[in-house]
C-alpha cells in the first residue's frame, strides 16, 4: 500500500489535504522571486478574445493582473481600485464588492479560503502571499473565521451567484485553469452562463454595453 493510500486512510484527509501536508513536512525551498509581476502580451490577446465570457488572469495572491472588458462590466471597475485591493480577496470579502454576492456566498468565500491555503503550502517563503492573508484576517471577520477553521481544498471550479446593478441576477459558473509556466501567476479564470439561461442574456447584454 503506497504511502499516500495510507496517509489518506490513517488521517482521512482527501487528495488536496494530504498533498498540502505533504508540502509543509518538507524543507521549504526559496520561493522563485517574480519581481514586477508583468503579462505577456499573447495573455492579454488571450483575454480580449473572449466575448461573451468574463475573463481574470491572477497571480500568487489571488491578484487580478488582467481582465477582458466583460470581465470589468460584471465584476467592477478594476483600474479604479486601489492596486492591492485588485484581488478574487477582496470580491469576496471587502464592501462594495461583497454586496454583488447573494445566495452562495458562503460556500464561494471558504472555496477560496480553502484555495488560499493550498497556495501558501505551493509557494511557501512567498512573504507577499502571507502579507495578503494577515491583512485579510483583519479586513473581514467572516475571513478571519474560515481561516481558523484551516479548509484545505483546491479550487477548479465553483458557481458565483451575483446580484448585478445593471442587469440584475446573474448565476455564473467559474473554471480556474492553471499556467504552470508561468513564474508570477497560476491561472486563468473564466466565467460562463448557461445556454439560453437569463444570466446568458444578461451577459450578451453587457457585452453590448
Amino acid at each position: 500500500m503506497s504511502p499516500s493510500v495510507v496517509g489518506t486512510a490513517v488521517l482521512r484527509l482527501d487528495p488536496d489535504e494530504l498533498a498540502y501536508l505533504h508540502r509543509i513536512a518538507r524543507r521549504p525551498r526559496p520561493c522563485a522571486a517574480v519581481g514586477v509581476p508583468t503579462v505577456r502580451p499573447g495573455l492579454r490577446y488571450l483575454l480580449e478574445s473572449f466575448v461573451l465570457t468574463p475573463a481574470l488572469l491572477l497571480g500568487r495572491h489571488t491578484q487580478i493582473m488582467g481582465w477582458n472588458q466583460l470581465a470589468a462590466e460584471v465584476f467592477g471597475d478594476f483600474p479604479a481600485l486601489p492596486e492591492k485591493h485588485r484581488t478574487i480577496s477582496h470580491l469576496l470579502f471587502a464592501e462594495p464588492y461583497r454586496r454583488l454576492h447573494r445566495a452562495g456566498w458562503e460556500r464561494a468565500a471558504g472555496d477560496h479560503v480553502a484555495h488560499l491555503r493550498v497556495l501558501l503550502g505551493r509557494y511557501r517563503g512567498d512573504a507577499g502571499l502571507a502579507v495578503h492573508i494577515d491583512q485579510l484576517r483583519k479586513l473581514s471577520p467572516d475571513f478571519a473565521r474560515m481561516w481558523a477553521k484551516h479548509p484545505v481544498a483546491q479550487v477548479r471550479n465553483r458557481v458565483y451567484e451575483l446580484q448585478h446593478p445593471v442587469v440584475g441576477d446573474l448565476t455564473l459558473h467559474g473554471e480556474l485553469i492553471a499556467l504552470p509556466d508561468e513564474p508570477a501567476c497560476w491561472g486563468l479564470d473564466l466565467f460562463a452562463a448557461e445556454p439560453g439561461s437569463p444570466s446568458e442574456q444578461a451577459l450578451r447584454k453587457l457585452a453590448a454595453l
